[in-house]
């Protein structure tokens, strides 16, 4: 099994080459500081106190106190600045609009990171995009869920987190070997799978949101001795994880 420090996956044909920029692949350092930043106006958890006492009788009549769970942590959204999406964060991550570089034909472009500065996943769209299937691999389907307020002519897309490769066959050179995103592109079937395709259908043309797993980013406290794939696995049930799935699920339409 690759150890953290070489990941393997791969990615398909990209007409559009601005793909190896948005952020679906590790980067090389520590994120640039944050330019301009485009939010509505947050719409976080009702205002409760983090921990509240409530006194209960005892079986002598004495009271005693309990405490209720801490309230969740407050959320915000982010409309892109063509006017045309809307997603949820955290209001502790931050997002990136940088409009210098986006494609000539225009679009969307949003970076998502955390406290910590580390990419958690990119939103872009006006992409023009195309694939081959040259080869397939191992694979597993970690999560999957329907997302029907994307849905467009008729097809709904999902959010996906998937791999390629296992101890036995290893995935494509170059890329990471998992990925989170939402894609439009019907689940893979059978033993084996093309390579990761994570975009769906956006006017005028695609999208896409989400990221490659990379231990740089996706950090997991106390793992990064272990193989990519282990850490893959525990990063599943980290509450960053459970975030960012929520974060990218709630992709709407602006209204």
């Amino acid at each position: 099994m690759r150890s953290p420090a070489a990941p393997r996956a791969v990615i398909p044909t990209v007409l559009l080459s601005a793909l190896l920029l948005t952020g679906c692949g590790p980067e090389a350092g520590p994120p640039p500081a944050p330019a301009t930043t485009t939010a509505t106006a947050a719409t976080s958890a009702p205002a409760t106190p983090t921990e509240t006492a409530t006194p209960v009788p005892t079986a002598d009549g004495t009271p005693t106190a309990t405490a209720t769970a801490p309230a969740p942590a407050a959320w915000t959204s982010f409309t892109t600045a063509d006017g045309a999406l809307t997603f949820d964060l955290p209001a502790t991550w931050s997002v990136r609009d940088p409009a210098g570089e986006l494609p000539l034909g225009g679009g969307a472009f949003a970076e998502v990171t955390n406290q910590a500065g580390k990419t958690l996943a990119t939103l872009r769209t006006n992409m023009a995009t195309g694939s081959t299937c040259m080869e397939r691999y191992p694979y597993s389907v970690l999560e999957s869920q329907e997302l029907p307020a994307l849905t467009h002519n008729g097809t709904t897309p999902r959010f996906i987190f998937e791999t390629r490769g296992n101890d036995d066959v290893p995935g494509p050179d170059d890329t990471p070997a998992a990925a989170y995103g939402i894609q439009t592109s019907q689940l893979p079937a059978g033993d084996s799978a093309c390579a990761m395709f994570h975009f769906f259908t956006w006017p005028p043309t695609a999208a896409m949101f989400g990221a490659f797993f990379h231990p740089y980013n996706n950090v997991i406290p106390g793992a990064e001795s272990l193989p990519y794939m282990e850490q893959v696995k525990l990063y599943l049930g980290t509450a960053e994880y459970q975030d960012i799935k929520r974060m990218i699920t709630s992709l709407r339409p602006a209204k």
